[in-house]
């Protein structure tokens, strides 16, 4: 048997018989949780005139350390849903990324699991939960949440976009993430327009994966999404793939050639990020350690990704400590950053547009009730009120 071949296959059968990389989740006591979710959510967000203009003038291409520090962590943030790989201990990794975001001026209360404290999904953590889960967090922080992942992790985000693109008609179940509990519904409130709409074809801002595919294609949670891998669909707005060469473990033909990039199947923007092949796949998210240096810290914020379908980064600053795994992290910090601004923006000039709705709709019944005459008919009735409502010409 070829050498290489029977390589492969013993890390495969060493993959299918590691310890998995999983968290036991039981959700919290009823009267906990029934504690916890009579908080309100960040879809109620009113910040003050003033925090609303500094927010409505960030310019999410370029968020600076002081637009982190005065305005930013004055705000809510979208879940950040981190999806880890299958071999244990790999969620530590992750561990690691995510006191990074928190030492980069991130909410921890926008990363852990509500119910457990816990920083990451597993990868063999079924998609629906998490799909479940995006569109719960979505009707009450009114933040969209954004998705890291992370080898098999990588996979199960792009597989999470699959199962929002589903077929017409098909029913995706909320996910209440304190009860760990399927919710009776597949609707949510929109919570910028108020109106009901599905699960499915709710759009994800940022999407990531690193170390995605390769030999752990074979593995049977992961035989769905054979052919259909690289291919994004439309329910993400921005993805970033993170390819390396000789990655044995991630990569297709051991991470070199373009079978390891992704592409666009329709509107996404994709973009495809070639990590040096000194960076190790399993340590790839370990990136706390960044934190000790004021330099890198610098070097972090003030980075921005050139606009690159496939982008090949080099380190242009030499810095003294360990430097491990900066290019990822500055990548992924930069969109993370980017879409915790349009977000926010996103949910401030939706207030305002639902007050101006609520207005109109005031005015029209209050027109109707007083001002219509008992002589017009039900049909003109309807135009006018729609007339004062603002109700789009293709609608009425």
């Amino acid at each position: 048997m070829n050498q290489r071949v029977a390589t492969l296959l013993i890390l495969i059968a060493a993959l299918g018989f590691s310890g998995c990389a999983m968290y036991d989740r039981n959700g919290l006591p009823p009267e906990q949780a029934q504690a916890m979710l009579a908080r309100p959510g960040s879809a109620s967000f009113k910040p003050s005139p003033e925090l609303e203009k500094r927010i409505l003038a960030l310019n999410p291409e370029h968020v600076t350390e002081a637009d982190i520090r005065e305005t930013l962590m004055l705000s809510p943030a979208p879940r950040v849903i981190n999806i880890h790989g299958g071999i244990a201990p790999v969620q530590r990794t992750m561990i690691s990324f995510s006191r990074f975001l928190t030492g980069m001026g991130y909410p921890e209360s926008s990363i852990t699991n509500p119910s457990d404290g816990t920083y990451s999904f597993s990868c063999y953590e079924d998609a629906d939960v998490i799909t479940g889960q995006i569109a719960w967090f979505y009707e009450r922080d009114g933040l969209r949440p954004v998705i890291v992942g992370h080898s098999q992790g990588g996979m199960q985000a792009i597989k999470v976009l699959y199962r929002l693109a589903g077929k017409q008609g098909t029913k995706l179940y909320v996910w209440n993430p304190y009860t760990w509990q399927k919710e009776d519904r597949y609707e949510i409130t929109d919570p910028l327009t108020g109106e009901l709409r599905p699960v499915l074809g709710l759009k994800i801002p940022y999407v990531s994966a690193v170390g995605s595919g390769g030999p752990t294609r074979l593995l049977p949670s992961q035989w769905s999404m054979n052919g259909r891998l690289r291919a994004i669909p439309d329910t993400v707005e921005d993805f970033t793939g993170f390819c390396k060469g000789q990655d044995l473990l991630g990569g297709e033909f051991l991470g070199y050639g373009p079978a390891n990039e992704y592409y666009a199947k329709g509107t996404a923007k994709v973009r495809n990020v070639w990590l040096p092949s000194s960076y190790r796949h399993g340590h790839v998210p370990d990136t706390q350690h960044l934190l000790q240096h004021q330099d890198m810290l610098e070097w972090i914020n003030n980075y921005h990704p050139p606009d690159k379908l496939v982008d090949r980064p080099k380190l242009d600053q030499k810095f003294e400590g360990n430097s491990a795994n900066i290019l990822w992290a500055a990548d992924v910090w930069y969109s993370i950053k980017k879409h915790w601004v349009l977000e926010l923006q996103r949910l401030v000039q939706s207030r305002s547009g639902v007050a101006k709705r609520s207005r109109r709709g005031n005015e029209a019944e209050s027109f109707q009730r007083h001002l219509l005459p008992p002589h017009v008919g039900s049909y003109a009735q309807n135009e006018i009120l729609k007339s004062l409502r603002g109700t789009p010409t293709h609608e009425r």
